[in-house]
C-alpha cells in the first residue's frame, strides 16, 4: 500500500510547547464559538462541518499533549534503575558501594540495553492503530534481548561464578514493572484519542475532486478533523464539500481565527498545475503550519493511505527533533562502514561479471551515465554494461522493454538479478549516492514522448535525498522503466514517503529484503 501524501520543506518553527497537565487536558482549551472561528466568510455565518471537534485545543496545547513520551520514558527510567539497583544490592555480599565491578556490570549492562531499545525502537510513540498486545510483546522481546546481554556479559566476567539465578530475577521484575506502566500509558493515550486530543486538524486548498475524495473517506474513517476547505476560485466553488464548509480564500487562510488550531494544510489542487502550487506554497509559508501537497491518489487504496499518513499523529520523538545534519551524518556513516564491506565481499563476483561481459560482446566492461543526484546535482553513475556498445543510450530516450534487441545474453540475466547496479558501490563510497535512496533517474529520461519530471508536479521533491542503489519503491514494486504517467506518479509518491520516514531502521530493513524481492520479481523488465 503507497502513501499519497507529501510533507513539503516549508513548515515554520512550530508553536512552543506547554508543559503537560495530565488531568485536566480538556480544561486548557474549553469549547469555541465557530461563529468567530468561521470568520473567514464575509457575512460572518458559523459553518458548522461535520467533523467539528468537541474539544478544541490548539498547537500548543495538542503539542503538550505529545510530548507525554518524554514523561513516560522518565518513569520507565526510574522503574527499570529502581529494579537494577535493589537486584544488585541483593545479589552483593557487603555494601552495594563496594561491590566488584563483575558483580555490577551485567545488571547495568542489561538496564542500558533494554532503555536503549525502548528508545531506539520508538517504543513511547504509541502511533494510532497500534494494538496494546503487540506493543507488549515488543516490550517483552526488548526485556528478553536485555536478560540476554546481561547474562553473557555476566558469564564473560564471572565464568563459573555467574549469577543465573539473579539475572532471572531481574529480568522478570524489569517485565513486570514496564508492563504495568506500559499498560497505562496505553490507556492514556488511547482515552485521548477518544477525546480528540491526538486527532489531527486539518483544512484544504481546493475545493476539488481530490478534496472530495479525501473527505468522504475521511468521514468513514473519523481519525482526521476536515474543518474547512479555501479555493481562490469562489466564484466557482460550491458552498461546501460533503458537509465541509468552503471558508474562503487561501488569503483568508493567513489570518483565520481557525489556524491555532490546525495542524496541517493540505494542498488538495492538480499537482500538474506547477505554478499555482509554487504560488500558492509561496503564499502559505508565513503560516506556522505544517504545509503537504496530495500526491494524486489513483483509486480509494491510495486515498486511504493518504489519510493514513495524515492521520498518524504518534507522540513525540522521545530523540527530540529530527536533526538533518546529524541524519545526514549517520546515513554517511552507514554508507561507508556497509558500502566498503559490500566491495570487498563482492569483489569476486564483479569481476566474474566484468570477464563474462568482456567475453559476451565488443566493448567496455562498464556503462556510464550522467543522472539526478541529491538537490539536482549530475552526477555519473557507473554500471555494468548490458547492452550492445553501439545501441547504448545515455539519456535513456528509450527505455528498455521485453525483448528489447539492445540488451546483450549477459545483459538480460544482469538486469533480471539487479548485478548490473554492483558498480554503483563505487558512487556510494565517493557520496554521490547512498546504499538506499529513491533510484537515480537519467537525465531527460522520457516516459513515453515525454519527459518523466514533468509528468508529476512534485517529481522534484525526490531529490531531497541522495539516491540509492535499492530503494523503497524498489521492494513494493515500483522498479525498472517507467511507462506510463501512473507508473511515474507511483515511483515519486513511494520515493517522498521515504524521504519522509527514511531512519537506520528502515534502511536496514529495505537493504534485508531487497534481495529476495527482487528474485521473486520474474515479470519486472530491468
Amino acid at each position: 500500500m503507497t502513501h499519497a501524501a507529501s510533507r513539503l520543506s516549508f513548515d515554520a518553527d512550530p508553536a512552543p510547547a506547554g508543559d503537560l497537565d495530565v488531568s485536566g487536558l480538556q480544561a486548557l482549551a474549553g469549547a469555541i464559538n465557530l461563529d468567530e472561528a468561521a470568520a473567514g466568510k464575509p457575512d460572518g455565518a458559523a459553518r458548522r462541518g461535520p467533523f467539528r471537534p468537541e474539544v478544541w485545543l490548539n498547537a500548543r496545547q495538542r503539542h503538550a499533549s505529545r510530548l507525554a513520551a518524554h514523561y513516560f520514558r522518565a518513569f520507565d527510567v526510574l522503574a527499570v534503575a529502581a529494579v537494577t539497583l535493589l537486584c544488585a544490592w541483593a545479589a552483593t555480599p557487603g555494601p552495594l558501594l563496594h561491590a566488584e565491578v563483575s558483580r555490577l556490570a551485567p545488571f547495568a549492562i542489561g538496564a542500558l540495553t533494554v532503555l536503549g531499545l525502548m528508545r531506539s525502537l520508538g517504543r513511547y510513540r504509541f502511533a494510532r492503530g497500534q494494538k496494546t498486545s503487540l506493543h507488549l510483546a515488543s516490550v517483552a522481546g526488548i526485556v528478553l534481548v536485555g536478560a540476554a546481554a546481561a547474562m553473557l556479559s555476566g558469564w564473560a566476567l564471572q565464568g563459573g561464578e555467574a549469577q543465573w539465578s539473579a539475572w532471572l530475577v531481574w529480568s522478570g521484575l524489569v517485565l513486570i514493572s514496564l508492563y504495568a506502566l506500559h499498560m497505562g500509558w496505553s490507556d492514556v493515550v488511547g482515552r485521548w484519542r477518544a477525546s480528540g486530543a491526538l486527532t489531527p486538524n486539518i483544512v484544504l486548498i481546493g475545493a476539488t475532486r481530490r478534496a472530495e475524495s479525501l473527505i468522504r473517506e475521511a468521514l468513514k474513517r473519523r481519525d482526521l478533523n476536515v474543518l474547512g476547505i479555501f479555493d481562490d476560485r469562489l466564484a466557482r466553488s460550491p458552498e461546501a464539500i460533503e458537509g465541509v464548509p468552503v471558508l474562503g480564500t487561501a488569503d483568508d487562510l493567513l489570518t483565520h481565527k481557525m489556524t491555532p488550531y490546525v495542524d496541517r494544510v493540505v494542498l488538495a489542487i492538480d499537482p500538474k498545475a506547477e505554478a499555482r502550487v509554487r504560488e500558492l506554497t509561496a503564499r502559505l509559508r508565513t503560516l506556522p503550519n505544517e504545509v503537504t501537497l496530495l500526491v494524486e491518489p489513483n483509486g480509494e487504496a491510495e486515498t486511504r493511505s493518504a489519510l493514513d499518513r495524515l492521520a498518524a499523529a504518534p507522540l513525540a520523538d522521545v530523540q527530540g527533533p529530527v536533526d538533518p545534519d546529524r541524519r545526514a551524518f549517520n546515513k554517511r556513516l552507514q554508507d561507508l562502514v556497509m558500502g566498503l564491506i559490500a566491495l570487498v565481499l563482492l569483489a569476486p563476483v564483479m569481476a566474474a561479471i566484468a570477464l563474462v561481459i568482456r567475453l559476451d560482446s565488443p566493448g567496455p566492461v562498464f556503462f556510464r551515465q550522467r543522472r539526478h543526484g541529491f538537490n539536482h546535482e549530475e552526477i555519473v553513475v557507473w554500471k555494468f554494461r548490458s547492452m550492445k556498445q553501439e545501441a547504448a543510450d545515455a539519456t535513456a530516450s528509450r527505455q528498455v522493454t521485453h525483448d528489447d534487441d539492445r540488451v546483450t545474453r549477459v545483459g538480460r540475466f544482469i538486469r533480471k538479478t539487479s548485478l548490473d547496479e554492483l558498480p554503483q558501490l563505487l558512487n556510494v563510497i565517493t557520496g554521490e549516492m547512498s546504499l538506499v535512496g529513491p533510484r537515480p533517474h537519467a537525465i531527460g529520461m522520457k516516459t513515453g514522448h515525454v519527459e518523466s519530471a514533468r509528468l508529476v508536479a512534485e517529481y522534484a521533491h525526490r531529490h531531497r535525498i541522495k539516491p540509492g542503489m535499492t530503494g523503497w519503491a524498489a521492494v513494493n514494486g515500483s522498479r525498472g522503466p517507467l511507462h506510463t504517467a501512473q507508473d511515474v506518479r507511483t515511483r515519486v509518491r513511494l520515493d517522498i514517503e521515504y524521504v519522509e520516514r527514511q531512519s537506520l531502521w528502515l534502511d536496514l530493513w529495505i537493504m534485508a529484503v531487497t534481495v529476495p524481492v527482487l528474485l521473486g520479481d520474474r515479470a519486472s523488465v530491468r
